[in-house]
C-alpha cells in the first residue's frame, strides 16, 4: 500500500522507478526477483509491490488487456506501452485506495513523457475500461 503521507511527486518517481524495472525486465528477459535483487540502492516498498505484483498477476493482466484491445495483441503492443499498461491494470486491481482518476492520469503522465500521444491516448482509453471492470462503482 502507498504511504498516505508520500507526495504525488515522489509517488511520480516511484512510478518511474518501478516502470523501469517492469520494462528491464521485459526487453532483457530477466525474472523480476533477480532484477530487483541486483539493484544499488534499495526499493521504495510500493515500487516493490508494483513490480512484483505485476510481474505475479502478468497472466490475468495481460488476458484482460487482451479482451479490451479490440484486436490489438499485447504482444504487439510497445513494450513501454506495455509496461505502463501492466502496471497501471495492476495498481487498479490491487491498489484500492489509490483513486482510478490518479491512477489513470498518472499512466498517461508517464505515456507522455516516455512514450508517443498516440500511446497516451490508447493508454487512456484502454485503462478507463480495465477500470470499468474492475471498479465498476468508481469514475475514472
Amino acid at each position: 500500500m502507498p504511504d498516505p503521507l508520500v507526495s504525488g511527486s515522489q509517488r511520480r518517481q516511484v512510478r518511474e522507478r518501478a516502470l523501469g524495472l517492469l520494462y528491464e525486465a521485459e526487453v532483457k528477459g530477466e525474472e523480476m526477483d533477480e532484477l530487483i535483487a541486483a539493484q544499488d540502492l534499495p526499493l521504495d516498498p510500493y515500487a516493490h509491490t508494483l513490480v512484483t505484483g505485476t510481474a505475479y498477476h502478468l497472466d490475468d493482466i495481460d488476458t484482460r488487456l487482451e479482451e479490451l484491445s479490440d484486436n490489438w495483441p499485447v504482444a504487439r503492443m510497445p513494450a513501454l506501452d506495455r509496461a505502463i499498461l501492466r502496471m497501471a491494470s495492476f495498481e487498479l486491481t490491487h491498489s484500492t485506495d489509490i483513486s482510478v482518476a490518479v491512477v489513470i492520469n498518472e499512466a498517461v503522465e508517464l505515456a507522455h513523457e516516455y512514450s508517443t500521444p498516440a500511446s497516451a491516448g490508447f493508454i487512456n482509453g484502454l485503462l478507463s475500461q480495465v477500470a470499468s471492470i474492475v471498479r465498476p462503482a468508481q469514475d475514472g
